[in-house]
């Protein structure tokens, strides 16, 4: 490919995707060659462990089509992404995907003609998983709890996977979250969106790189930065706590003077203060959730560092 730049750039973070890469590279030059459009790929090594830095390095080396971003450790997958978008060239969009072939590349002409008409970002929606059980229901019922609480209609069931038009992802690379949640943010930033339904499939090879941790800090990332709900819900509980002594209070003055009976029992003053002291732990857990986004993002270190960069098959 000349140095002229692409009209569609490929997004995809790795995290050691060795057994994937030459099954992913093949698929990804098959679309390429089969494509009317000028098309690059940017290839985020997250901070490998195996062989992958390697095998990116001489694909980038020998085929100035891959764009290869060695990060200088691992930051993880929402923030390989977002180094993926800011040196994405495609001048009318990214096509962003995950690198274990779960999404399929071969979908970007049904993606691109959907943009064509109009659509500034359109986004994959997964009809179908095939995954551990526990894992769907896990992604079931966190999509429908975020969509009732979030203050930005994310749509259900839509991940990562998705063509975003140049002028969203130049403002996506202006915003600055630290603990970012990319569906959300692409999703708040509006324009004309759709969605496509598509069947997620099984990994090409290896385990997923999302730990248990890492999807629940996701979930935590999508409620804490798009919903005002929890702070609301301590707030709620904290007047339903305050309700409930005044009912008890003067229930015991009553007793004590019109009826001449004090409540006794170590049980019941121990359920009360177990009560009132879990309501005051939650709201302070809920609290230092938004206090660390804040203590974090007021560092304002960069979200990434890029130890090298080959770009036209040469090293930056």
């Amino acid at each position: 490919m000349s140095n002229s730049l692409p009209q569609v750039s490929f997004v995809i973070p790795l995290y050691n995707e060795e057994s994937n890469l030459g099954a992913l590279v093949d698929r990804l030059i098959q679309v390429i060659e089969s494509s009317d459009l000028a098309i690059d790929v940017v290839l985020i090594d997250d901070g490998s462990q195996d062989r992958s830095r390697e095998i990116l390095q001489a694909l980038a080396l020998q085929d100035s089509r891959f764009h290869v971003i060695l990060l200088s450790k691992n930051h993880g997958h929402q923030l390989a992404l977002t180094a993926g978008l800011s040196v994405a060239r495609g001048t009318e969009g990214v096509f962003v995907l995950d690198g274990d072939l779960q999404d399929p590349p071969e979908l970007l002409a049904t993606f691109y003609a959907k943009f064509k008409e109009g659509y500034d970002v359109v986004y994959a929606v997964r009809e179908k998983r095939k995954e551990v059980f526990y894992k769907r229901w896990a992604y079931f019922i966190f999509y429908r709890i975020l969509k009732k609480i979030a203050n930005v209609d994310i749509p259900l069931d839509s991940g990562d996977f998705s063509f975003i038009s140049r002028r969203v992802v130049h403002v996506l690379n202006q915003m600055p979250e630290e603990s970012r949640f990319i569906r959300g943010m692409r999703t708040w930033i509006g324009f004309k969106q759709i969605g496509i339904s598509y069947d997620r499939q099984e990994r090409a090879s290896g385990d997923s790189k999302y730990s248990f941790g890492k999807l629940v800090q996701l979930a935590l990332n999508g409620i804490f930065n798009f919903s005002e709900f929890p702070i609301k819900f301590v707030t709620m509980l904290g007047g339903f706590a305050i309700f409930s002594s005044m009912i008890y209070f003067i229930s015991v003055v009553i007793k004590k003077f019109f009826v001449d009976e004090v409540i006794e029992g170590f049980t019941a003053l121990l359920f009360v203060i177990i009560l009132f002291g879990g309501i005051q732990l939650a709201a302070i857990g809920i609290l230092g959730e938004y206090i660390l986004r804040i203590f974090f993002q007021s560092k304002n270190r960069p979200n990434f560092i890029i130890e090298k960069q080959i770009l036209n098959g040469e090293i930056k």
